[in-house]
């Protein structure tokens, strides 16, 4: 159960993130803050990642082998970048209609995969 906790809320982290890193520029695109000046959506996307973090540091220490967990910081950090750039591609297809994906973000993708796979293996 460790690993399954651990894994939903890297997922619930890295939604977080990813709107905190890359959400101001749809609100600046829907014209919500257009005029707001750079610290304050600097300290809005701040606020966003202190909930990433109430997600992510609790996912690695409940994760994490040394806490009894299922997984070494390696495999930690694989997970919790193939999560990324799945959280991210949806994000960015969904959100911006002008982003598409191609052959190489597929192969890329495929790369990743095979990345989980290698770190895991024994």
């Amino acid at each position: 159960m460790k690993g399954l906790y651990t894994i939903l809320l890297l997922i619930v982290s890295n939604i977080f993130m990813t709107f905190a890193w890359y959400g101001h520029l749809k609100l600046q695109d829907m014209k919500v803050i257009t005029n707001w000046p750079l610290y304050a959506i600097i300290l809005f996307s701040w606020s966003i990642a202190l909930a990433e973090y109430f997600c992510l540091v609790p996912a690695n220490r409940i994760g994490f082998i040394g806490n009894g967990g299922p997984f070494s910081l390696i495999q930690l950090k694989i997970i919790q970048e193939v999560i990324t750039l799945i959280i991210f591609t949806v994000f960015t297809t969904v959100l911006f209609k002008g982003e598409a994906l191609h052959w190489n973000h597929f192969a890329a993708f495929v790369c990743l995969v095979l990345a989980v796979y290698f770190v895991f293996y024994k």
